[in-house]
């Protein structure tokens, strides 16, 4: 029998899906430009600067895998379906940054220690096709997050713009060297180049870990949610609540409720759901309704009718 869902865990990407494909196609064209030209002109900056579009390509492969899998339906295994490879493949995508970044920057230090002739004018050529392409790139990628929120495309514009960056510096490098003939500015410029590979990097890598680990995704306030829900009448108490991303814009909730025995507990989740979703806009939640004396947890619920007794007795009602 079909497990229904009220709402659904895919997503269809249509504008994210083929703006990567836009994207991967033009960025492992320049990658093979810029890994020649490297090798001809003898410059570590575009050599690092290819290495970073090599990741680049993995990573938009990475997203586009992502993207189709997210679109999957829900099975009777994976029954929040496949969000969640975004957020591994943004994991992997991250830990491949931050490797490339230290071997480029381990190459910096070695030609800094033994400088080797470059070809700048060769170099300045490629790295001008790449400032353009990039250009065109992020503003591609711009666009596309507009009107789709996305993980991996909004990581896949932070590689692109840090490749901008990449660009601007070797072209820099290498008028630089034409100008003065001190060719330690390469290295210089592919250690700087590491350093932004590296920060991006390890950005994406702490997003994915955050997801991964199902802490509170950022912009929420778990304690305004739980006063939130503590003011829906009927409520008594609020326990027991998890909130988590399932991918990105994809969020979860769940809650236990001590619950007045004098209203339907029915129009308790209802009015609860209701809260969720137009102030925090969480439209998948779980809310378990409880009594303190049938369901106590414990200690908890011990405690919890101790309080409401001395507030009765307080207040002047019998208890």
């Amino acid at each position: 029998m079909p497990d229904y869902h009220h709402l659904e865990h895919v997503k269809t990407q249509s504008r994210s899906k083929r703006t990567l494909w836009i994207t991967l196609l033009l960025t492992l064209f320049f990658t093979m430009v810029e890994i020649v030209g490297g090798l001809l002109s003898n410059s570590l900056a575009l050599l690092s600067d290819s290495a970073h579009m090599i990741s680049d390509v993995i990573a938009l492969g990475l997203s586009m895998t992502a993207i189709y899998m997210a679109s999957r339906q829900p099975d009777s295994r994976y029954t929040f379906g496949y969000l969640r490879f975004e957020i591994i493949a943004s994991f992997l995508n991250g830990l491949a940054l931050a490797a490339i970044s230290v071997g480029i920057l381990v190459e910096g230090v070695r030609r800094f220690l033994r400088p080797e002739p470059i070809d700048f004018g060769l170099m300045l050529v490629i790295a001008s096709i790449g400032l353009i392409v990039n250009i065109a790139l992020t503003i591609v990628l711009s666009r596309s997050m507009k009107e789709e929120d996305n993980l991996n495309v909004r990581s896949a514009l932070w590689h692109f713009i840090g490749d901008l960056l990449s660009s601007i510096g070797v072209i820099v490098s290498a008028l630089l060297i034409l100008w003065t003939g001190r060719v330690w500015l390469d290295p210089l410029v592919s250690v700087v180049i590491a350093g932004i590979i590296f920060a991006g990097g390890a950005r994406i890598t702490r997003e994915a870990y955050l997801v991964l680990m199902e802490s509170v995704p950022g912009g929420f306030d778990l304690e305004e949610i739980r006063q939130a829900i503590r003011a829906v009448e009927g409520v008594e108490d609020v326990h027991e609540m998890h909130l988590w991303a399932v991918s990105t814009d994809h969020y979860s909730l769940t809650a236990h409720v001590f619950a007045d025995e004098r209203i339907q507990p029915h129009c308790i989740i209802l009015a609860i759901n209701d809260t969720l979703q137009k102030n925090f806009g969480i439209s998948h939640s779980t809310v378990q309704v409880e009594h303190a004396r049938i369901h106590p947890h414990g200690e908890y619920g011990a405690a919890f009718l101790r309080r409401q007794r001395l507030g009765l007795r307080s207040s002047g009602r019998r208890v």
